[in-house]
């Protein structure tokens, strides 16, 4: 692991660290009203780092749901990290052992995805686990804090919090947008079909992570068929 892949992870997932401390703060005081204890906060959201699955996982421990209920509840609605490990794996070197791949899929969040994939060339494990280290590390305490600090905020405050995320993962996925015209026509068609679908007939009525997944697969399926990706073997990128 090269010290450079290290910092440079270190680096870029201070933003996203920021931006999860503020979705997993108001996520705490949901877990506060389950009767979560601070540690127990801690834990469960370092290692779960999914803001739609811990909700899920918080009501259902308010409503007292058996283990099975909540694990099956977490597989359905976090579907779409098994795309993106796929996607990801295209981005390993070859020759990097099974527990590093492992490991990687292990750490991957949608912005965590988003800065590894757009590296140029290879991503190394180091990198990958870096950065979902530091941001895990800051989902987990924001999650401990908002059940520490109980209702002290106003949830309008803790709402505007939240949507400071939703501006960090468009500043991801905007720079390749302006270097690869494609990239852009994939991301405009997945806002726009994905508010479609949100309101649509029938599409509506699955939930928000069988739709992204159904999304995902069509419009990357389409992308590729239109512009598929030259490997550049010579230079060790794909």
């Amino acid at each position: 692991m090269r010290r450079s892949d290290i910092i440079q992870g270190l680096r870029d997932g201070i933003p996203i660290g920021i931006g999860y401390f503020a979705v997993a703060f108001s996520l705490g005081i949901i877990a506060k009203k389950a009767g979560l204890t601070a540690a127990i906060g801690f834990v469960s959201s370092f290692f779960t780092r999914a803001s739609a699955g811990e909700y899920g996982v918080y009501m259902l421990v308010a409503a007292q749901a058996v283990y099975i209920e909540i694990v099956a509840m977490c597989l359905v609605v976090n579907l779409r990290y098994m795309l993106m490990s796929a996607a990801l794996s295209q981005k390993i070197a070859p020759g990097t052992s099974w527990l590093h791949r492992v490991l990687m899929a292990c750490c991957v969040t949608d912005e965590i995805f988003g800065i590894s994939i757009a590296r140029e060339g290879y991503c190394p494990p180091a990198y990958t686990y870096s950065a979902a280290l530091l941001s895990g590390l800051l989902w987990g305490s924001g999650c401990a804090a908002g059940i520490v600090a109980g209702g002290l905020l106003p949830t309008n405050i803790i709402a505007a919090l939240s949507v400071a995320l939703y501006g960090m993962f468009i500043a991801v996925i905007m720079p390749p947008a302006h270097k690869d015209r494609y990239v852009l026509y994939a991301i405009i068609a997945s806002f726009v079909l994905s508010g479609v679908c949100s309101v649509a007939p029938w599409v509506s009525n699955w939930s928000s992570g069988t739709r992204t997944i159904v999304l995902t697969i069509v419009i990357s399926a389409v992308a590729a068929w239109l512009k598929p990706i030259q490997i550049e073997k010579d230079h060790g990128q794909a």
